[in-house]
């Protein structure tokens, strides 16, 4: 099994007790550079794989599977991590690196634990409180929407699609005893409650 796991933004202190308790048990633990390895220290003794800040997409693709092939042995015969700064589903070397496993190693197992991500520690750091919508960009074109408290789903899939999102999934109660994860479109409900939320792709 290979599990990204946020470490946060790079004080020590907070890192999750998930991703603690997950990189003490790992039998592997990667990172992509001297900061990662440096918070993980305390325990685990990660190696570094190299991802460069390179735009050239040939090199990149063949790091990024050369990395995969390295790891995929591994995490066939116990858990490896990959620990991050920030969280591994946000803008991250992790999103790479588990595109490649699912082409080349589908029958590996790949799972994420969210770390305190930039969005959140800007907002702490600097004292922003963030009380409507926003938008987060890093110059690309937008292709996702997150719509949080979606107490009506199917109405706001039809004006999600609407505004060009093809592929849906509603989420409620997250990481709860009572969570629910609905991928199929046709089987969103009418209605969600206050921690409810759709998740719309292009």
């Amino acid at each position: 099994m290979l599990i990204g796991v946020g470490l946060g933004p790079g004080d020590p202190e907070l890192l999750t007790l998930k991703a603690v308790d997950i990189l003490k048990n790992s039998d592997k633990v990667y990172v992509p550079g001297r900061l990662a390895k440096d918070l993980v220290a305390p325990y685990a003794d990660a190696e570094i794989l190299e991802f460069p800040m390179i735009r050239d997409i040939e090199v990149l693709n063949a790091l990024w599977k050369e990395n995969a092939d390295r790891i995929a042995e591994e995490a066939r015969k116990g858990t490896v991590v990959f620990g991050l700064i920030g969280d591994p589903n946000f803008f991250s070397t992790f999103s790479h690196l588990k595109k490649v496993m699912r082409k080349h190693y589908s029958d590996v197992e790949i799972a994420t634990v969210p770390g305190i991500s930039s969005i959140t520690s800007f907002a702490a750091r600097t004292d922003v409180a963030v009380e409507s919508s926003f938008e987060v960009s890093d110059g690309s074109e937008i292709g996702y929407k997150i719509h949080l408290k979606a107490t009506h789903p199917k109405t706001i899939v039809k004006q999600l699609q609407a505004e060009g999102y093809n592929e849906f999934i509603f989420a409620e109660r997250l990481f709860s005893d009572n969570e629910l994860i609905i991928r199929k479109k046709e089987e969103i409900p009418e209605k969600g409650n206050y921690f409810s939320i759709i998740y719309g792709k292009k």
